[in-house]
């Protein structure tokens, strides 16, 4: 069994991502009229800023599909967590990335 290093605090471990910077959520859900103005609305409610023009959309080749790859400006790791929190809890988002 391995043994745990008393030395080294995890706290201190140096961020894997440069906050503030531009960070691309992939957003996939079943297709539907309202699911690309449902995510840039949701998105809003935590960054006001953000704009369709920051969406690009693919539907898969059946159709069935969707995905939204949503670039968004964050400034912390607390305001990408709380994006992914609130597109993950809406019925239409199957997989967030």
């Amino acid at each position: 069994m391995a043994e745990i290093d008393p030395n080294i605090n995890a706290s201190k471990a140096p961020p894997l991502i440069d906050f503030p910077c531009d960070f691309a959520i992939k957003v996939m859900g079943k297709t539907h009229s309202t699911f690309a103005g449902i995510i840039i609305d949701l998105i809003q409610t935590i960054l006001p800023e953000f704009s369709a023009a920051q969406v690009e959309s693919r539907v898969s080749s059946t159709g069935k599909y969707t995905s939204l790859t949503c670039t968004v400006y964050v400034d912390s790791q607390l305001q990408l967590d709380d994006i992914y929190r609130l597109i993950s809890a809406h019925p239409l988002v199957k997989y967030s990335l």
